[in-house]
């Protein structure tokens, strides 16, 4: 008997330490150069090579899920995954749901439409624009174009609604700025561009795109924190981004 207990508080104390080296991340990964599936279905972009580091420098083992934009915070507040890696803005509306790591992307935001049709955003009152559904993009919009009468449709992805906007479906989109141009250096054939400056409104995008956490999960937040130093410090994260964003 007393052999026995002995092996079972092994394994319990051996199953504590594996949980603890594992970090499921929860993604939306339609969101080149972000996050997106390559040919092999396995997880790929920036936010993806970031988390992957940040496992190597805790010596953790992590794993990643695809979901919609929207439900990625319902999923961690329901305890599904561990953290959100996603693009993600950190914002004041958002900071009272989760906690963030340190900011490691600076973000802004710009239209994309077809060339030489459009000088500002106002110039599309009345036209449809396309924003992915539960962003922050979304909110800029609303809040900031209503009384031009903009016409924003939602989408599920990105990649949905820059389809509509090369088929005619909708007169522009508005994104991330290393999303837009990463679509238009692939996919517009020259007959499109960015309009107007582009936006780093704080009051919606945040100082830049964060590592999400529940709130009752400061150790877990420390240890991102932890590791994303780490990564800035030696260099992995230099090399990740001139990988993504070098031009």
């Amino acid at each position: 008997m007393k052999k026995l207990l002995t092996a079972l508080i092994l394994t319990s104390a051996a199953a504590q330490v594996t949980a603890a080296e594992q970090i499921k991340f929860v993604t939306e990964a339609t969101y080149p150069p972000f996050e997106m599936m390559d040919e092999n279905n396995e997880f790929q972009g920036f936010d993806i090579d970031i988390a992957r580091a940040v496992c190597i420098e805790l010596k953790a083992e992590c794993s990643f899920a695809n979901q919609s934009f929207d439900s990625l915070i319902p999923s961690l507040k329901f305890r599904r995954y561990d953290a959100a890696i996603a693009a993600m803005d950190v914002t004041p509306a958002r900071q009272k749901q989760v906690d963030f790591s340190d900011i490691y992307y600076e973000n802004s935001a710009v239209l994309v439409a077809e060339k030489g049709k459009y000088n500002v955003v106002a110039d599309l009152s009345g036209k449809a624009v396309g924003v992915q559904n539960g962003t922050s993009h979304q909110a800029y919009m609303t809040d900031t174009y209503a009384d031009e009468k903009v016409l924003l449709l939602n989408f599920p992805s990105y990649q949905k609604a820059f389809l509509d906007l090369k088929n005619g479906r909708i007169n522009g989109v508005f994104a991330d700025s290393a999303v837009a141009h990463d679509w238009l250096s692939k996919h517009s054939d020259g007959n499109y561009e960015t309009v107007g400056k582009a936006v780093t409104d704080a009051q919606y995008f945040g100082a830049g795109f964060a590592i999400a956490v529940r709130k009752d999960n400061a150790e877990l937040l420390t240890k991102l924190n932890s590791g994303l130093k780490a990564i800035k410090a030696n260099g992995t994260y230099d090399k990740i981004y001139a990988k993504y964003f070098a031009k």
